[in-house]
Parts: C-alpha cells; structure tokens; sequence
C-alpha cells in the first residue's frame, strides 16, 4: 500500500533548484538516494520514519528527479552540496544524514564538508572502490550507462525493467518497478553521470575523517554488502547493522525492519 505523499518543495541551492521532500515532525533526517533515482526511492519509508518521531527529508540530488544539474561532470563532492541550503530552507541548523548507494557517498562527503550542520550519519551501503573495481566499471558498466539511449518501442525502458526486476530477484510489484524505471530516467543530468560519480570517489579514504556518530547499515542480499564487512572491519568503531535477505531496493523489500534500524541507531546517538 502506498503512504501518504509527503509535502514536496524546493530550495534555492549551488547549481540552481534543489527539490526536495519531507514527512513528520521531530528530529530531522535527511536522505539522499541511490544512482539512478529520486528521493522518491524513500516513497515507502517516509511514514515509517515519521510514526518512529522523525523528520525525514528526501533530496533530490544535482541532476536527479527535478533538482537542477551540476554544470559539469559532477562528483560525490558536488552531489553534497545542496544539504545546507536545504536545511537553510526549512530553518533546520543540525540534522542526521542517510545516504544509500551513490547516496551514501555523498552523505559521506556532507558530513565531512558540513560538520557542524550533521549531528549523525547513516552509510546504508558503502562502496570501496579498489583499482581493479573502477578499471572494471570503466570498461563495462559505464561504456554501456553512456551508450544508453531512447529505443523503438521504448525498448530502452523494458531493457531497465527488466534489468531492475533482476536485483531485485523478482521481489518488487511491477508498478513500483515501473515508478524505478520512471525515476531513472527522470534526472536532468546525463544518465551515466551518479555511478561514475561514485567509481571516482575514494570513500575508504573519506570514512576515516568522520567525527559523527556514524552506522553502516547493509542487508545480506545487497550486492555491495561485503563492502559494508569490509567497511565495518576497516573502521570497528561504526556501529553496524545488517538486515537479513533483501537487494539493492531494501526500502521498499522492509521497510519496516529498516526503519526500525535506523531509528535504534539515531535514539543511541541521542539524535530523537
């Protein structure tokens, strides 16, 4: 069943409009999505978020759903940048940051960037990116995200469906499939600029800088989840979380138990 819709608005941000989304009172927590989606990835953990007596702010990050593009070819640094005139639109001085993905990168780089705005952050799926890990994105993933493009037929859009429907180890309704495809195709920068975005960056080097309060949260069937172990090992002093079973789409696969997690976190960080 779909949540109530959350209130949607738009900041005033670096590269132009940032828009964003937000349900419930309290405590406020910002999340930043996955490449390449919206904040709309979050649709059925908002009102979960809320009832736990959170704030939740989805962002559309620079060049996703309807916030403007960077001018250039953007990385994680820039993706960051709009958290604070999102919380200077909403009046919010400190607010605990999630970030999922590519989205997680991003919340790495803002609590790093904004250290007196981020009181807590949530790596939900860190990525390590070795050597070999950004050759290999180089030479296949991203070859084939820069040749996507409009087919007959909308062929290109099946060829998402089904690559969605996939991870997701046929999981997922194929109307909420349908909103994936949607949301990925949605962004007004190009469709290859997130992942590429997230192979440049070095979070390895990033997460050991981090001065918050700070979970890696994961689910045992992400495809990066022994980057979370790798993560959790490198840095023992994260708390660590892993949800059993799930993919890539654990928001909409639990979200209850998600919500739950992430709650628990921020109440021990004393962020409530």
């Amino acid at each position: 069943m779909r949540q109530p819709w959350p209130r949607r608005q738009y900041a005033d941000g670096p590269f132009g409009q940032v828009h964003f989304q937000e349900m419930g009172d309290g405590a406020p927590l910002l999340l930043l999505h996955q490449a390449p989606m919206t904040s709309g990835q979050f649709d059925n953990v908002y009102a979960p978020l809320a009832a736990r007596g959170y704030r939740a702010i989805g962002i559309d990050m620079p060049g996703f759903g309807l916030s403007d593009p960077a001018p250039e070819t953007p990385t994680v640094a820039d993706y960051a940048q709009v958290i604070p005139a999102v919380l200077d639109t909403l009046g919010i001085e400190r607010a605990a940051l999630l970030g999922h993905h590519t989205g997680a990168l991003a919340a790495t780089e803002g609590a790093l960037a904004f250290p007196k705005r981020i009181a807590a952050l949530i790596i939900n799926g860190p990525l390590l990116v070795s050597p070999e890990d950004r050759t290999n994105f180089l030479e296949n993933l991203h070859v084939w995200e820069r040749n996507y493009a409009a087919r007959e037929h909308a062929g290109h859009m099946v060829e998402l469906f089904d690559i969605r429907n996939e991870l997701a180890r046929h999981s997922i309704p194929h109307e909420r499939l349908s909103d994936y495809v949607v949301q990925a195709l949605l962004g007004r920068g190009a469709f290859w600029h997130g992942h590429h975005a997230a192979f440049m960056y070095d979070q390895e080097e990033r997460l050991a800088l981090l001065q918050q309060p700070t979970l890696i949260l994961s689910n045992t069937g992400d495809m990066i989840f022994e980057h979370a172990r790798r993560a959790h090992a490198l840095f023992p002093h994260f708390d660590f979380a892993a949800l059993e079973g799930g993919g890539v789409d654990i928001v909409d696969q639990q979200p209850e138990a998600w919500a739950d997690e992430v709650a628990r976190f921020l109440r021990s960080a004393g962020w409530r």
